[in-house]
């Protein structure tokens, strides 16, 4: 895997108002990463905002695609052409209502399960063959909780003392994918839930 470059897409809406919503840990953990592999997110390409380095002698270009969450392909998908990337070197970091949180899942490919950034990304990339970590958000605790009104809120309580080390964990999680590919990553990662220190 090493020499061919990685691209790694966090998905998100973009806006300050946003910026710390459940449904933007996609983009939480992209700049996780940008942090631990000291690469600046400051270039707009393909509407998105990017950073390119490189993690272990592996190419990598970050992505978080400002387009908002529903229309994410309009940005994945030139992307991905732009930089000539092979569907199993694409990651896409997305949020799941139906993980709870602290728990991470990676696949090898799928459906996009209901998760309108992805069927957008899978229309325009046409295709489904690329990897995918998702980072549970939980469902809502309160009973008349509309979803969207929960996703579109921030993290509290113990949820918001945990967010750093599901954070790491998760990019813990890509780097491993990097290394030594999906199916590792998925093995070492999958069943890992992270309880209330």
């Amino acid at each position: 895997m090493t020499g061919e470059k990685h691209l790694i897409v966090g998905l998100g809406n973009p806006g300050n108002q946003h910026e710390k919503n459940r449904h933007n840990i996609g983009f939480m953990v992209v700049d996780a990463l940008a942090k631990r592999w000291g690469i600046s997110m400051k270039r707009n390409r393909k509407n998105a905002l990017t950073g390119e380095g490189t993690y272990q002698g592996i190419p990598v270009v970050l992505a978080k695609p400002q387009t908002y969450m529903n229309n994410s392909g309009l940005s994945v998908g030139p992307l991905s052409r732009l930089y000539e990337i092979l569907p199993e070197n694409l990651l896409v970091i997305y949020d799941d209502l139906d993980l709870a949180f602290g728990r991470i899942r990676l696949r090898a490919s799928g459906s996009a399960g209901g998760h309108h950034g992805m069927e957008s990304i899978i229309e325009k990339a046409s295709t489904s063959e690329f990897p995918r970590l998702r980072i549970g958000i939980g469902r809502p605790q309160h009973e008349g909780e509309d979803v969207i009104d929960f996703v579109l809120t921030g993290f509290h309580g113990p949820d918001k003392q945990k967010l750093k080390t599901v954070l790491s964990q998760a990019a813990d999680a890509v780097e491993t994918y990097l290394q030594s590919g999906i199916e590792i990553a998925m093995t070492q990662f999958n069943g890992v839930f992270l309880d209330e220190e």
